[in-house]
């Protein structure tokens, strides 16, 4: 198994790495849509959230990785449920990807050698409670996209086809990553991410040397590098433990909700799906931080990655949606909100 580079190595970049995280502790927060120019860090970011996170509990017998407790009607007939932990799944979906690959089909190799009519998992089953990564997700095919907009709605996969009738959950977090200048996203599919980041290459010299010497010791030896962050990456897995165990704890105040509707208002944002999103990442936040509740400083932090897509366009609108969020929040809460340093 190939090496991956710790994720609390990662130099800069710290919306996006905090995007991530606020989506792990929390994936009702929605997707994450990771912009930006290229050499940046995109894909290595997405990679190693998975290295970071800690196991999950499973029906050990379940292919659709359910969790214990619920009863799980997908293990072998006649078995009984049994707790197990495994990795978090992070599926990467092709570009090319057929359907039958990303919704699954019937098992060939089974029904040819044993006669047998079973269900060949697909990456949506794959990803269940875990991540589906697309890279470049702006160049999906339609066909594509309009599968993951049912199954997004949805929050599960039905498959009807071949003689099989197979209907399974898909709730995962959705994470694009892509550059801008090859093209639009579907306004569709754009609205299904929760979290929307830009990312640019570093202008001071200081941050680009420290990335290409740390890539550099990595890739000449990626063993001794990644033991140097072992402590790193276990600080921040226990952090991430412990705010998804106080999440639950934090209630959503008549004040948080109020700032967050403002706010939307003020910015002109399409629908309400803005304030449910900024509300439950602003808890993902302070759950992060170890807060007690929704602060205004954790609505600040987490406002431009979930509204910047959102805002309406009108031919007169300035172009960049990150600097009209940016004034309405400054206006809305005045000073500046400390930044978490990850």
């Amino acid at each position: 198994m190939a090496a991956i580079f710790p994720f609390s190595a990662i130099v800069g970049q710290d919306e996006m790495k905090l995007a991530l995280l606020v989506a792990a502790i929390d994936q009702s927060v929605g997707g994450v849509l990771v912009f930006g120019d290229r050499g940046t860090g995109k894909s290595t970011t997405v990679r190693a959230l998975a290295q970071l996170l800690p196991p999950m509990p499973v029906v050990s017998d379940c292919r659709f990785n359910c969790a214990p407790g619920q009863a799980c009607t997908h293990m072998p007939a006649g078995a009984s449920e049994v707790a197990a932990t495994a990795p978090v799944p992070v599926v990467d979906l092709p570009l090319g990807a057929t359907e039958d690959r990303v919704v699954g089909a019937l098992d060939l190799e089974r029904a040819l050698v044993h006669g047998e009519k079973a269900f060949e998992r697909g990456l949506l089953a794959r990803a269940h409670r875990g991540f589906l990564y697309i890279d470049e997700v702006n160049l999906l095919e339609d066909h594509l996209v309009d599968l993951l907009l049912d199954v997004a709605a949805s929050g599960e996969n039905v498959v009807e086809r071949e003689g099989l009738s197979v209907r399974h959950p898909a709730r995962f977090v959705l994470v694009g990553t892509g550059n801008p200048e090859e093209g639009e996203l579907r306004p569709q599919l754009l609205d299904r991410f929760g979290l929307s980041v830009e990312v640019r290459t570093p202008e001071d010299i200081k941050t680009r040397i420290e990335v290409v010497r740390r890539r550099d010791n990595f890739e000449r030896d990626p063993e001794n590098f990644t033991a140097q962050f072992e402590e790193d990456e276990r600080r921040l897995r226990d952090h991430i433990v412990a705010a998804k165990s106080r999440l639950a704890g934090i209630p959503t105040s008549d004040h948080a909700l109020e700032r967050a509707a403002q706010l939307c208002m003020d910015v002109g944002t399409d629908g309400l799906r803005g304030e449910l999103t900024l509300v439950r990442a602003a808890k993902a936040l302070a759950a992060l931080e170890g807060a007690t509740e929704i602060e205004d400083v954790h609505l600040r932090r987490v406002a431009p990655m979930a509204l910047r897509h959102r805002l309406r366009r009108t031919p007169l609108s300035s172009p960049d949606s990150g600097a009209r969020v940016e004034r309405a929040v400054s206006d809305l809460f005045g000073g500046s909100g400390e930044r978490l340093v990850i």
